[in-house]
């Protein structure tokens, strides 16, 4: 990779992300522009993947919103996202989580994951 694009790359990276992964809630405050104003929204789901890199880190997010599957791809060091709050860690055995799509209900549940 050019020097350059590394370097910019490396600029905007977040210092303060917290760690999370597949089958993890989160809760993601994104920045939203609606005509002149900006405000925060709030988008909050289960992670169904993420890819990693250095700058261009990437994770899919999926919530269920009046009985409809909503997914939504959010770059990790976006200036768009605000912050990332995990609100509950899940016990998953795979690094896709792409098998919830199919699922509805009591069947789309993952257990959480406890330490004592």
């Amino acid at each position: 990779m050019h020097p350059l694009i590394q370097e910019i790359e490396n600029a905007q990276k977040k210092e303060s992300v917290p760690q999370f992964g597949p089958g993890d809630t989160v809760r993601v405050h994104v920045k939203v522009v609606e005509g002149g104003k900006e405000r925060t929204q709030i988008f909050e789901g289960v992670v169904i993947g993420n890819k990693e890199g250095s700058s261009r880190a990437s994770f899919l997010v999926r919530k269920i919103s009046n009985g409809f599957g909503v997914e939504r791809s959010f770059l990790l060091h976006s200036p768009r996202v605000e912050k990332i709050e995990v609100t509950r860690r899940g016990l998953v055995r795979r690094a896709k989580l792409y098998y919830l799509r199919g699922k509805v209900g009591k069947a789309a549940r993952i257990k959480e994951k406890r330490n004592f």
